[in-house]
């Protein structure tokens, strides 16, 4: 029986990482920023990619914690695991990946990304993991395009010139919960690092867009 252990994480091809993110994501889209992908290998097969990249709004991100330099924060864009990997697989690949950052990038002072409870959750594996909560809020970016019945984010009808009629669409409800990793412990953060159990208090306990018992 195979165990977490036994997971190897290694830098893959976008277009080998991209494929597995369409295919197992449940977004079913990558996103084009994302420039550096892990590919997680169980018995020499891919069963996992974790994608970092830029933020959408690099400016205002990098101010979440003082002094970063443009290039000393990443995003962690994408993660999509399928079932065949063991339990805890997915927090101990993001632990392995940045320790590769850590080594390879040392540049790289800290790791922002986000837990979308509208279509995924409220972000167990980030805590999991040893991320802070540093922001809850009401997801109104996400609605449905009555076209395709898919989600599309406000930013993606901008470039699609939609922004009038997303306006009238039908807005996804639920949550969006923003993680950030100190790879380097004494940079300090510009904003406020949130109790866990505030999550539940504002009715952001999520799994795969609907609440679950006791928020």
């Amino acid at each position: 029986m195979s165990k977490v252990k036994d997971i190897k994480l290694k830098v893959i091809d976008s277009k080998i990482a991209n494929a597995f993110v369409k295919a197992n994501h449940y977004s079913g889209k990558v996103v084009q920023n994302s420039s550096l992908h892990f590919g997680a290998f169980l018995g020499g097969k891919l069963h996992g990619v974790m994608s970092y990249g830029s933020s959408m709004r690099k400016d205002l991100i990098k101010t979440l914690v003082a002094d970063t330099e443009w290039n000393g924060f990443l995003e962690l864009n994408r993660m999509a695991f399928d079932s065949f990997l063991p339990k805890n697989s997915e927090s101990r690949c993001i632990a392995i990946s940045i320790k590769l950052l850590k080594k390879n990038a040392p540049h790289i002072k800290w790791i922002v990304s986000f837990a979308d409870g509208t279509q995924c959750g409220d972000g167990t594996i980030y805590r999991a993991s040893g991320f802070l909560l540093t922001g809850i809020k009401e997801n109104k970016q996400l609605r449905i395009n009555p076209e395709t019945g898919e989600p599309m984010q406000s930013m993606a009808a901008y470039h699609l010139g939609k922004s009038r009629e997303f306006k009238d669409w039908k807005t996804l409800q639920g949550f969006q919960l923003r993680y950030i990793y100190l790879i380097d412990k004494n940079a300090k953060l510009n904003c406020k690092s949130i109790p866990f159990s505030e999550i539940e208090k504002a009715g952001a306990k999520m799994y795969k867009g609907k609440k679950e018992n006791g928020a």
